[in-house]
């Protein structure tokens, strides 16, 4: 298989490139570097199959020769990301989604939108099956991306139903593992990189909101069944086991021996109060769910972290928040 993974230097992206090389399949990642590095794929550019472009999809996307499968994960993805990039990130959503589309139709390639649990926003429904249509706020300041999101599945069934196109949409929930950025806003590398750099590990509201957590290598090993089904989705990919916040912090606090205090903090306004997917589509189409226990998965998180931490020359990817839309047209 020929395939193209925009958005395939990020933390996810990253992890897909890797595993659709070790399958022997050829990669073309596509990448703006916006909130992403080269130095997540680097270890894999040695590989003849492998080709890394820097390209920002929201201006067309355009690939030489057959490709078999597009895979659609160009985005921020957090709130630390997506708050400081809100143009930029309804740009990926509607014209990058509209793009990588557009190649999947003119190759006659499979195409999949790898979507997210903001897409049910704070919701009346637990856990959250794929019927249920979200509680999300339109104008608040999540909304840039929740709606980027929605707007992309809109998209993708529309391409479905009368383009023909064999699109495809995943929802993803909290998703974790090596190559996150340190400094992303998200619950787990924050506590982690807390806790490594013996701060205070800040909790906010009083961390009884719950979130699921999966590993990065089962959200993949989901991602690639998913674009071997017949089924259009959306599907859930989430790990089911809930967990709140409080109860992480403690427990990276353990993994990590750190002698942090945790301190209750302000939540953001729009914060889901609870996370869960149900997964019985998933079980049923793909035969997935996750088989990594979170336990493991935060240790190997930990130690990429704490890796990285104690290179004397790490940098986290520098995020450049776009001021006005004039501004964003005149880069084009």
């Amino acid at each position: 298989m020929r395939a193209v993974v925009t958005g395939g230097a990020g933390f996810i992206g990253s992890h897909l490139c890797e595993r659709l090389l070790h399958e022997n399949h050829e990669v073309i990642c596509v990448d703006n570097f916006l909130t992403s590095s080269p130095d997540n794929v680097e270890h894999l550019m040695g590989d003849q199959h492998f080709q890394l472009d820097r390209w920002d999809i929201t201006q067309g996307l355009d690939v030489p020769g057959p490709v078999d499968a597009v895979f659609h994960l160009a985005s921020p993805a957090s709130p630390e990301e997506y708050l400081k990039l809100p143009l930029e990130t309804l740009r990926v959503g509607s014209a990058g989604t509209w793009h990588a589309l557009d190649l999947a139709a003119a190759k006659g390639a499979r195409f999949l939108l790898t979507s997210t649990s903001e897409s049910y926003g704070d919701p009346l429904v637990h856990p959250q099956p794929e019927s249920y249509w979200g509680n999300v706020n339109p104008v608040g300041p999540r909304s840039v991306y929740d709606e980027a999101k929605r707007f992309g599945e809109a998209l993708t069934t529309a391409y479905r139903r009368t383009c023909g196109v064999d699109a495809k949409v995943v929802r993803i929930f909290n998703t974790f593992g090596p190559r996150m950025r340190v400094n992303d806003g998200r619950a787990i590398p924050t506590f982690i990189g807390q806790a490594l750099r013996r701060e205070p590990i800040t909790v906010t509201g009083d961390g009884s909101q719950t979130r699921s957590l999966c590993y990065v290598d089962d959200v993949v090993d989901g991602l690639l069944r998913m674009l071997a089904s017949d089924h259009g989705g959306p599907v859930n990919l989430g790990n089911p086991h809930e967990v709140s916040m409080l109860e992480l912090a403690q427990w990276i606090s353990k993994l990590t021996m750190a002698s942090s205090e945790i301190t209750l903090i302000p939540r953001p306004q729009d914060d889901p109060e609870r996370r869960r997917p149900d997964i019985s589509l998933a079980r049923e189409l793909l035969d997935w769910e996750p088989k990594t226990p979170v336990e493991r998965g935060l240790c190997d998180t930990i130690t990429d972290f704490r890796r990285r931490l104690s290179t004397d020359d790490y940098t986290e990817p520098r995020i450049r928040p776009v001021t006005s839309p004039l501004s964003l047209r005149a880069r084009s």
